[in-house]
């Protein structure tokens, strides 16, 4: 039999600077995370054993059947705020994709969700006007879905994992009974995904078009390198210590999110008040703290597992530690069920 019954669960993130993959103990919650593992991306000697160990008995079909989580670069998470006088129009979204969001509806695959707690959308009853709009161009999810089949990866669910992060940050921010509106960052090579969120859900987005790269040619600059690539090794390596020259490495981006919050603080009449880049390597780990610092707000630092252990997801003590990188949340998220019955700890049922 190709597909038999799962007795474990697995989960895979694919980011710029890993491939991170856990095991639990049942394919759905509630469960255990038994094991958690990472490697290089585009090493496949390195993936292979990482998959080997992962999972010691192999699937009948010689696939790990997996959650996917992946972060595209031309990925849409966009909060936008409808007409819904007009969401019955045949050509409407399509309207708000080229106008709005600058892209073609029918080269991705776009799902709409309600911004406050992240249900589908539906347009025949559409009562909420505020909807993120989730999607990739439908040939990199093509590309995205042979790619992991080469790997020997078969996804039974492929997400972006940039919503599954962000509705991991609302529900632990709610699970801490945090008020504070939190900006949460994902800097890319070419880009930073910058969104405002609170217990309430996604209240704003911005694509900005900086990104590390735009970092680089200052970095030549400011130690008088002879190219841009002597800059870029250096930049993404971790021997020199760039804490110095953040401030001028981030001037650019800083302005730009000085403008994202200045227009939601104005609007909402709420303060930004912390700060939490999810998706930077070890090695530039020190530019959460230099953003923070420019921006007067302070660095969050998330402890995923009571909120897990209210998801019934339990973690060992040994992998508990694992999961205080952030690094490792986007993974974690992936595993958070929104539809189970929150866990009540003893001390409160009393």
């Amino acid at each position: 039999m190709l597909f038999s019954k799962k007795t474990k669960g697995f989960f895979v993130e694919l980011n710029d600077h890993a491939v991170m993959v856990a095991r639990t103990s049942a394919p759905a919650a509630p469960f255990t995370v038994e094991d958690m593992r990472e490697c290089a991306p585009g090493d496949t000697a390195a993936l292979v054993d990482c998959l080997n160990q992962i999972q010691p008995k192999k699937s009948p079909s010689g696939y790990l059947h997996a959650t996917v989580g992946m972060y595209p670069a031309k990925r849409l998470v966009r909060r936008h705020t409808l007409e819904l006088k007009r969401v019955k129009e045949p050509a409407y979204f399509a309207e708000v994709c080229s106008q709005q969001f600058r892209i073609e509806q029918d080269k991705y695959a776009i799902t709409i969700l309600n911004a406050n707690d992240g249900s589908d959308f539906d347009a025949t009853k559409a009562v909420q006007k505020d909807v993120i709009f989730c999607g990739l161009p439908t040939d990199d999810a093509l590309g995205a879905q042979n790619a992991l089949l080469e790997q020997k990866i078969y996804p039974e669910r492929l997400e972006l994992g940039t919503v599954a992060t962000l509705g991991g940050v609302v529900d632990c921010l709610a699970h801490a009974k945090s008020k504070t509106p939190t900006l949460v960052l994902e800097i890319g090579a070419e880009a930073t995904h910058s969104f405002i969120v609170t217990t309430n859900g996604v209240e704003a987005s911005r694509p900005i078009p900086q990104g590390l790269d735009a970092m680089v040619p200052i970095v030549q600059k400011e130690l008088g390198l002879k190219d841009e690539e002597s800059a870029r090794k250096l930049f993404y390596s971790n021997t020199f210590d760039f804490t110095g020259m953040g401030p001028l490495l981030i001037k650019r981006l800083l302005k730009e999110l000085q403008s994202s919050i200045g227009f939601y603080e104005v609007q909402t009449g709420q303060s930004v008040g912390q700060v939490l880049s999810t998706q930077l390597s070890p090695k530039l780990a020190w530019l959460d703290a230099a953003i923070a610092t420019g921006l007067g707000v302070t660095s969050l630092k998330l402890d995923p597992v009571p909120w897990l252990q209210s998801r019934q997801v339990s973690l060992p003590e040994a992998l508990a530690r694992n999961a205080q990188d952030i690094r490792w949340f986007g993974l974690l998220a992936l595993m958070a069920q929104y539809n189970v019955v929150h866990a009540v700890p003893a001390e409160e049922k009393k």
